[in-house]
């Protein structure tokens, strides 16, 4: 056998073995990246910053709230002293001061944002509170001797639940916005990590240059996930609504 067949031989098994094609769906990105797997990847982000923000802020939120809206009186007046700081900052500033402070990473963008949005549910949580500590059944409760505890976690708190839900809903949709925002900025999910907020970063200059999908898709996705959210809120709301 002649030296050209042999390595025309070794030059087919190589393109047999090691060379093949592959359709990407979306195309790939500027850096030759699976746009599509991309994409699907950042609502990883998207999802763990809401159900985690939500959860920090529902812990801080409902248990300042309660203490300020039952016990009234001094205890009201310094938390609500706090609410009002806190409600001062802008979020975005905020998010951005507390992120500087611990660092930029995947999860401390996670408790940055957690962190600044307990106010308002502080602030829904008290309001309803101020209102149920003055109804029959929770004067009732006292009259038999209850604790202040079970009074709270019992009597007052299952009637909160429907106005908790919906600014629960509203957090998710505001902590995606909110990383979204850092993550363009740069502050958010670092690189290789993929987010839709750095997605967009990346690529909005294809808007005018050509692949505007490229930046779009992403846009979009946020869009949806917030309605989509928005609405999901709305109808739990009604669902475990206790008075109707």
């Amino acid at each position: 056998m002649s030296t050209w067949t042999k390595h025309n031989i070794k030059k087919q098994d190589i393109e047999k073995d090691f060379i093949y094609t592959k359709t990407y769906l979306l195309g790939t990105d500027s850096y030759g990246r699976d746009f599509y797997s991309r994409l699907i990847i950042g609502t990883r982000i998207s999802f763990l910053i809401g159900f985690i923000a939500v959860f920090i802020s529902l812990v801080v939120g409902i248990s300042l709230g309660a203490l300020a809206g039952y016990y009234k009186g001094r205890t009201d007046n310094i938390i609500m002293w706090l609410i009002n700081v806190v409600w001062s900052i802008p979020t975005l500033l905020l998010v951005i001061a507390i992120t500087l402070a611990i660092g930029k990473g995947f999860w401390q963008i996670f408790i940055a944002v957690g962190l600044t949005m307990w106010v308002e549910v502080a602030r829904v949580v008290r309001g309803q509170f101020l209102s149920y500590r003055e109804k029959e059944f929770v004067e009732a409760s006292k009259a038999l001797g209850f604790s202040d505890t079970r009074i709270i976690f019992n009597q007052i708190l299952p009637n909160v639940v429907a106005p908790i839900i919906v600014i629960s809903a509203a957090n998710f949709a505001s902590a995606i916005l909110v990383e979204s925002g850092l993550s363009f900025l740069g502050i958010g999910a670092q690189p290789p990590t993929p987010s839709w907020g750095n997605i967009i970063k990346e690529h909005y200059n294809h808007i005018i240059l050509g692949k505007q999908h490229l930046a779009i898709l992403p846009g979009l996705a946020i869009m949806l996930l917030v309605l989509g959210f928005n609405i999901f809120g709305n109808v739990l709301r009604d669902i475990m609504d206790i008075k109707q």
